[in-house]
Order: structure tokens, then C-alpha cells, then sequence
């Protein structure tokens, strides 16, 4: 009979441990961005390669603290891809990442889907946003828009423990 219980009892620890690792996974770490209403959305700039601000509306973004690639925003604009693409710099190998299911603006696959079959348009937000990290904006022809932190070049070969490549800033 004590063996049971105790089979009970270690059952039941471990669906309460998965269910907190779910949690702490999923919902805990992540925490609203608040909207300045000026600079929220931002891309470079072709000619001074500084970032810079674009109109946007309908702002909605999560970040964690617990990791620099967590950021996942939405939003719409009013400006055209043709006109984006003239003044701010593309993108290469945006790869948009997953966010938590209940960030429901944010749907990664049908980015995804659309940088590949050429619609959606990325462009660099802001490059080293933290060492290693980029800000990359898609925009889709329908005016909507999205954010996301990605690693670039020089944060997979810092990151992975190896010297700072040529070209890349020093690690601060």
C-alpha cells in the first residue's frame, strides 16, 4: 500500500513541476510594451543608416527579460512597400520566431509563409539593438506589420563562444 502512495505522490509532483515549467515558460517571463507613440516602430534608414521612425498604428508588443529574443510586436501602416523599400534597408534571412499562442497578433508561420513567397517585405529595424541582436520588421502588402529580435552574424559566432568576427563591433 506505502508503495502506491508514494507512486501517488511522485506523480502528482510531477504533473505540478510540468505544469510550473509550462507556466514560467510560457506566460510568466513576458511583460507588455508600452507605446510611446513616436517611436515604437522603427526602420534604417538607406541614406544615414540610423534608425528612424515610420507611421504606424494599432501597436501591440511583449518582451521577457529573460531573453533578448523574445520581443514580438504588430502593428499596421499606412505606408506603401514600394515607398518603405526605396528609403529603409532590406532585410536577408528574416526568419520570424514563434511567439506565445496567446499573443494572438502575432502569427510567425503566416509570416514566414509570406517572406517566402515573396509578399511580406523585411526590412532592418535596428542592428545591434543589444550586442548580437537585430531588430528586423516585416511588413505585408495589406499594411500590417511585425517585429521580432533575431540573432545576427556576429551574435552566432559571439554567442557560441568563439572570437568576434572580422567586421563585427567589439563585444562590449
Amino acid at each position: 500500500m506505502s508503495g502506491k502512495i508514494i507512486a501517488g505522490v511522485i506523480v502528482v509532483l510531477s504533473l505540478i513541476a510540468g505544469a510550473a515549467i509550462y507556466y514560467l515558460q510560457v506566460y510568466a517571463y513576458y511583460d507588455a510594451v508600452m507605446a510611446d507613440g513616436e517611436t515604437d516602430v522603427q526602420l534604417t534608414s538607406l541614406v544615414s543608416g540610423a534608425p528612424e521612425p515610420i507611421l504606424y498604428d494599432g501597436f501591440e508588443a511583449i518582451t521577457a527579460t529573460s531573453s533578448p529574443i523574445r520581443y514580438r510586436a504588430c502593428f499596421t501602416t499606412s505606408q506603401s512597400i514600394a515607398l518603405l523599400s526605396e528609403t529603409y534597408e532590406p532585410y536577408e534571412a528574416a526568419e520570424p520566431l514563434l511567439a506565445p499562442s496567446w499573443f494572438e497578433c502575432f502569427d510567425a508561420v503566416e509570416v514566414g509563409e509570406a517572406l517566402a513567397r515573396g509578399e511580406a517585405v523585411p526590412f532592418l529595424g535596428e542592428e545591434n539593438i543589444i550586442y548580437g541582436i537585430d531588430r528586423v520588421v516585416a511588413v505585408l502588402p495589406d499594411g500590417r506589420g511585425f517585429a521580432w529580435h533575431q540573432i545576427n552574424e556576429c551574435g552566432v559566432e559571439v554567442f557560441d563562444g568563439k572570437p568576434v568576427p572580422e567586421g563585427c563591433p567589439e563585444k562590449p
